[in-house]
């Protein structure tokens, strides 16, 4: 099997590293993640359809509602389309004067980051590998992995996926495939504990998977490395707090919408590392809820705030 090229093209790195104070945050400052749902400007063999102007407009209202300081975009094109949204955003007075995007094996979609705050070292994963019913595949979108810096003396790191589907489309099962890029994530994540079990850890992305699934158990993990699941829920003034030793509260969490089966379902995720959690705002983290939603996407983004360094 030959290797496709991996292109992975980065924006003002060198600026970011002696960007002024003015563009870290004071107090607080959100993280969100959103699948913008084949985010195309031009057809593909395999995706035949480019985003609408209508759609594109729609993104572009739901990433303003929500403010982000930094977002993880999942099912992006070209690096055009990509400059297309920043553009677009910027005009709407969302500037994101730092991005990442990263190609990995598959060709037509794409994982990618824009930040406020200066993107101060990059970790791509293009590469990785795992044997399956005998058979080599790479994880298809890569991991991408960035060190992002909101305030002086404060620096986390940003690992953002998107996670095989439940297509199968390959010749092998889809969640056997999903199981084995969730164990190389975790196995990446494992590697940051083991170099500091302080870390600061943002696992987000499209997860494909709901949270009992194997995939999804196998990132978060088990015992003092486990990850924190933010679970954001809609603002909907549900307030209550009852719920079984069993069950999550029950408030309203779903993300995606398969319309062939008419369900909706949570498989979008922000997982934090313990020490990570401790700057953790629950009250500012939330699904967000905007007017014809499923104009832009078939998912609802989801936002994480945190204290600002402090």
């Amino acid at each position: 099997m030959t290797c496709p090229i991996v292109k992975r093209i980065a924006f003002c790195f060198f600026l970011s590293l002696f960007v002024s104070g003015s563009a870290f945050a004071t107090d607080t400052f959100t993280i969100a993640t959103y699948n913008v749902d084949t985010y195309l400007d031009q057809p593909t063999a395999s995706r035949p359809h480019v985003k609408t102007t209508e759609a594109k407009a729609k993104v572009r209202d739901v990433i303003c509602a929500m403010n982000p300081d930094v977002v993880a975009l999942e099912e992006m094109g070209t690096t055009n389309a990509l400059m297309e949204l920043c553009a677009s955003l910027k005009a709407k007075g969302e500037d994101f004067p730092y991005w990442d995007y990263l190609q990995g094996w598959d060709t037509n979609i794409h994982v990618a980051v824009l930040s406020k705050f200066p993107i101060v070292a990059r970790h791509p994963h293009t590469n990785d590998e795992f044997l399956l019913d005998e058979k080599r595949f790479r994880v298809s979108r890569g991991i991408d992995e960035l060190e992002i810096q909101p305030a002086p003396g404060f620096i986390f790191t940003l690992m953002a996926v998107h996670l095989k589907s439940k297509v199968p489309d390959s010749g092998a099962d889809p969640d056997e495939q999903r199981l084995e890029e969730a164990k190389i994530l975790r196995q990446i994540v494992n590697d940051h504990f083991k170099a500091d079990p302080d870390t600061r850890l943002v696992v987000l992305g499209d997860f494909n998977d709901e949270k009992d699934s194997d995939s999804v158990r196998e990132i978060i993990g088990r015992g003092k490395l486990k990850l924190v699941d933010t679970r954001p829920a809609e603002r909907n003034g549900d307030d209550a707090t009852i719920k079984s030793s069993y069950n999550e509260p029950r408030n309203v969490t779903w993300t995606y919408f398969y319309g062939k089966d008419d369900t909706y379902s949570r498989i979008d995720y922000i997982l934090l590392s313990p020490a990570m959690a401790r700057y953790w705002l629950k009250d500012g983290t939330y699904v967000a809820t905007v007017p014809n939603w499923g104009i832009a996407s078939d998912h609802r983004p989801i936002v994480a705030a945190f204290d600002g360094g402090k």
